[in-house]
């Protein structure tokens, strides 16, 4: 990530990471993230760890038009495609069901309006489906 950030630095072209939801808060606070609450999987923690350094390295680029996109926690491969999502930012949101879930095929829809808008340069972003 670091690398191409690096690449990109100077120029127009902006530079979308598909990120992980480890890495989001869960509290106003933005202290805590939700790989460190008690019940995130074991098995998740390095890969959320990992997204958090490259998020916190990609935010001291100045000059390279970034945007992080954090999934739902539950990010679901097979998931239908019902072109509705929320947009949230940095800390940890469900929808009106208290759910935390997207499909992959929404989500994709969800950074093809950013990239067509290109509203949230320099910003980590959420989405989660309705």
């Amino acid at each position: 990530m670091e690398y191409l950030a690096g690449l990109l630095a100077g120029s127009d072209t902006r530079f979308l990471v598909v990120g992980g939801a480890g890495s989001l808060y869960v509290d106003p606070e933005m202290t805590t993230q939700l790989a460190d609450t008690p019940d995130f999987p074991e098995e998740y923690k390095p890969l959320a760890q990992a997204m958090a350094k490259g998020l916190a390295r990609l935010r001291s680029f100045s000059d390279t038009k970034w945007t992080f996109i954090s999934p739902a926690a539950d990010f679901v491969a097979d998931g239908a495609r019902t072109g509705a999502y929320i947009l949230a930012g940095e800390v940890f949101t469900t929808n009106e069901a208290g759910q935390s879930s997207i499909s992959y095929a929404d989500y994709a829809i969800a950074m093809l309006d950013e990239i067509e808008k290109g509203s949230h340069i320099k910003e980590r972003i959420s989405v989660l489906g309705r």
